[in-house]
């Protein structure tokens, strides 16, 4: 692995924006210069990034590669290049593939196709059900992210509805415990009261109205409740509801907090107003909702009620997407361009770059301890990306990278590019290039 100098290059890390140098010795930052480059380094290759912005690699806490078993989607493979070429140089991927992720045996087989399929960085969730809390307690808190647990239903029937396995869930395992909050029972309700009124020709507009606020807070609000109870540390994944915000504290840092919270990108971009023009491509889980609930939630992100920017990229294909309401399953691609829709965000004054960095490299690595990543520091990990803040391009067919094809950002301009990811040192994406024998490794977790 031979060294490498970055020169010139705008560095945002930790609050901080300041030109300088990195030195990138054997996959790891050797040495940060803010000066004059000592003479000892100007004797090895350089990339002039002149003009150029570098933050920490985005770590994804949420991703759908779908495999095994729905490859048809999307593959770790595919998933993983398209990551890249949006500066996602680490991913921790859900279980609801098939078979679904939910003993010891299943979640190594995972990592060992990951191992000779992945350009980027990644971590596997161990799935819980409704009886496997044994296969749970087995896992090592060092080697694997956390525990997932569907609290309402999504792709995969992964539901995990019986109190008494949720107790024991919260009460008995040392990993961290990954929510999917919404309540069955309203979101059944609803959906009969819909179905009654429109038959089969639901318009996807009222998506938001079936998987409501209302089951949304009940199933947070019970996450939350068992969390502090038994003193567990939950992160609640994508956000979706103003009224949500009110069970997180924001006067502690991210690192004192037993609970957290994450938000993904289509919520903060995409609103219900936008239902009749794209359909079942906005159509995810939880449901977009109001244009206040994506005001608040953003909000909530700059309070640090909120501390994650994620994507629950979850793919499917176009065929699968273009049925109606009750037969399009929820989902969509975002791997390639959640990164630019923050910056996007910067653009338009709503964001800084130092809080886009902390949401999206920072924090992920803090809460779950990623180890020697997350951070522009000397002796870690050299996972790096490269912005052009000024290259607008639009998001076309021809330039999509993900495996199903399509992508609800088709049509946007974006006004930042991503030139160039770094992973341990190696560059895997150079201005539309991807270096195809680059291989990721396994995150490990300060635990």
């Amino acid at each position: 692995m031979a060294d490498l100098l970055i020169k010139n290059a705008r560095i945002i890390n930790e609050g901080q924006s300041f030109k300088g140098h990195l030195w990138i010795q054997n996959g790891v930052i050797y040495k940060i210069f803010t000066n004059d480059i000592p003479e000892e380094a100007k004797k090895i290759p350089f990339l002039d990034a002149e003009n150029k912005t570098i933050i920490p690699g985005v770590i994804d806490d949420q991703v759908h590669f779908r495999e095994p078993g729905l490859t048809h989607k999307e593959d770790i493979r595919s998933g993983s290049r398209a990551a890249v070429a949006g500066g996602i140089t680490s991913f921790m991927e859900m279980p609801n593939t098939n078979p679904q992720t939910i003993t010891q045996q299943l979640l190594e087989e995972k990592y060992n196709i990951a191992a000779n399929k992945s350009l980027a960085n990644y971590s596997f969730y161990i799935g819980a059900t409704n009886d496997n809390l044994d296969e749970l307690l087995k896992t090592n808190p060092r080697e694997v992210c956390g525990v997932k647990v569907f609290m309402g239903s999504s792709t995969g029937n992964m539901l995990v509805d019986n109190i008494k396995s949720l107790e024991k869930i919260f009460a008995e395992t040392n990993l961290l415990i990954a929510t999917h909050c919404e309540d069955e029972e309203t979101i059944t309700n609803n959906l009969a009261v819909f179905k009654n009124k429109f038959g089969d020709s639901i318009p996807f507009k009222c998506h938001p109205e079936i998987r409501s606020t209302e089951a949304c807070y009940k199933s947070s609000s019970l996450a939350v409740e068992l969390a502090s109870r038994y003193n567990s540390r939950l992160h609640i994944l994508h956000l979706s509801t103003e009224k949500e915000l009110g069970l997180f504290n924001h006067t502690l840092s991210a690192s004192e907090k037993r609970i957290t919270g994450e938000v993904c990108v289509h919520h903060l971009w995409f609103d219900d107003s936008m239902y009749d023009s794209l359909g079942a491509r906005i159509k995810w889980n939880p449901a977009i909702k109001k244009r206040s609930d994506k005001k608040a939630l953003l909000q909530g992100l700059l309070d640090n009620k909120i501390d994650v920017v994620a994507t629950d990229h979850a793919p499917h294909t176009v065929d699968e997407k273009n049925n109606p309401y009750l037969k399009a399953p929820s989902g969509g691609p975002l791997v390639q361009h959640s990164l630019v829709v923050m910056l996007e965000l910067f653009h338009k004054g709503k964001i800084s770059l130092e809080k886009v960095v902390e949401k999206m490299c920072h924090t992920p690595a803090l809460i779950f301890g990623v180890e020697k990543r997350g951070y522009i520091r000397e002796g870690y990990w050299a996972d790096l990306v490269i912005l052009d803040l000024n290259n607008p391009w639009k998001v076309e067919k021809d330039n999509l990278l993900y495996k199903c094809g399509w992508s609800p950002f088709e049509g946007n301009t974006f006004t930042s590019k991503v030139t160039h990811t770094f992973v341990n040192g190696n560059l895997v994406y150079e201005n539309g290039r991807i270096n195809e024998d680059i291989r990721g490794a396994r995150l490990r977790f300060n635990r």
